[in-house]
């Protein structure tokens, strides 16, 4: 609000010296010279006040804007005393306004009062009949206006400096916001391919790869029985092109379930096909289900559904099992998958309290981001058995009633 300061300048400034050159009173040359640099150096202390204000935003120190304040004062009596025209008292209406700023509302009114009570008191001592002198009440009331006016001017610019001041703050705390959820977003961004790499590789192998295991052994078998047992051939074939279509069908599943158009999955039909496509050479394999499947939701019968494929398989391919028992109870609460075999066990491949391969491994991060547990017992020549156990998602509401199912 400097502008305001240096516009009296100009005011008072242009009325002295027309005053001087017109005026009915002629002015010594040298008190107008005076009145001239005095209100010249008015000019220059606010361009110099300006010219910090504007390499910084900070406010003054207190000992300089104090030093600031008797210095304008002192102009301020130099220029009324060199002026003729009676025009310059209205600058100490600026000592109020500019103490304001510096230094706040409080000494701001005290200055004013004391301005007020100067120009009264030289009125009282100088002018006889003051008080019956129109001009004197007049220039006393315009003089008390122009107080009140200059105060309300630095209340109503402080406010909105402060008002600015917090919108800038406001601004940049935005703009720190959106910079750190920018970088949040990228981190989630990445997270989530990350999750959806993992995800993508779990159902190639606990899907494709199962799948193709079987498709492979069949064809050996058929191979093989292709001169001793034809039918035995037949039936591998058979098995065979089973799986391939499985595999089709659970790669359709998968499409539709990224469009949001699975449809219903019932594990209990799914594990009775299941076991009925496996090799009814070696080995053996009997499903027992407990209970009923309503309640559950499809991701959590879907990673139970792969949890048994990954156990037959390992009990096929690594474990040389005669029997297989692939058991399902349901219950109020939770659910449990268990697949026993009596083959040769993990022994030695597996840490303890890890799963060894990238199968069980990928079924262990299924169950784990379903809420579930996983749990394997194995040793040498004992066999294995994988359990796996999921909370319910949902209060069981209307549905079939509790079955038990026993296939061999």
């Amino acid at each position: 609000m400097l502008w305001v300061s240096s516009v009296l300048y100009a005011a008072v400034l242009f009325a002295g010296v027309y005053y001087a050159l017109v005026g009915d009173d002629p002015q010594p040359p040298l008190r107008t010279a005076g009145f001239v640099v005095a209100v010249a150096a008015l000019f220059a202390l606010d361009a110099a006040e300006r010219q910090h204000f504007r390499r910084t935003s900070a406010a003054l120190p207190a000992a300089t804007a104090v030093g600031l304040l008797v210095a304008r004062l002192a102009l301020f009596f130099a220029v009324a005393a060199c002026d003729g025209a009676g025009l310059s008292r209205v600058l100490f209406v600026l000592v109020p306004f500019t103490a304001y700023f510096a230094f706040g509302r409080r000494a701001s009114l005290v200055l004013g009062a004391g301005c007020a009570g100067a120009l009264l008191a030289w009125y009282v001592l100088a002018v006889d009949g003051w008080y019956a002198d129109a001009e004197a009440i007049s220039d006393l009331l315009m003089f008390g206006l122009g107080l009140v006016l200059a105060v309300s001017m630095a209340t109503v610019a402080t406010g909105e400096q402060e008002a600015r001041g917090r919108v800038e703050s406001t601004v940049r705390e935005l703009t720190d916001s959106h910079r750190r959820l920018e970088e949040y977003a990228a981190r989630v961004a990445e997270l989530s391919t990350a999750r959806e790499r993992n995800r993508l590789a779990r159902e190639i192998h606990d899907s494709l790869g199962h799948h193709l295991t079987a498709i492979a052994v069949q064809l050996e078998k058929a191979e093989a029985f292709r001169d001793l047992d034809r039918a035995a051939a037949d039936r591998a074939l058979a098995d065979a092109r089973w799986s391939a279509r499985r595999a089709l069908e659970e790669v359709r599943q998968s499409v539709r379930a990224l469009r949001d158009e699975a449809e219903p999955f019932a594990l209990s039909a799914a594990l009775a096909d299941l076991v009925r496509h496996i090799d009814d050479g070696s080995p053996r394999v009997t499903l027992h289900i407990e209970g009923s499947e309503v309640g559950y939701d499809a991701g959590q019968l879907t990673a139970l559904y792969r949890a048994a494929q990954e156990g037959l398989t390992n009990a096929r391919r690594h474990a040389d099992a005669a029997h297989v028992k692939v058991s399902v109870m349901y219950g109020s609460s939770h659910v449990r998958l268990v697949v026993a075999d009596d083959g040769s066990g993990i022994g030695d491949q597996a840490e303890p309290g890890a799963a060894p391969g990238f199968g069980l491994r990928g079924l262990r991060e299924r169950v784990q981001l379903l809420g579930g547990e996983l749990d394997i017992e194995s040793a040498a020549g004992a066999g294995t058995t994988l359990g796996v156990t999921l909370p319910r998602a949902t209060v069981a509401g209307s549905g079939p009633a509790p079955t038990d199912v026993h296939h061999e």
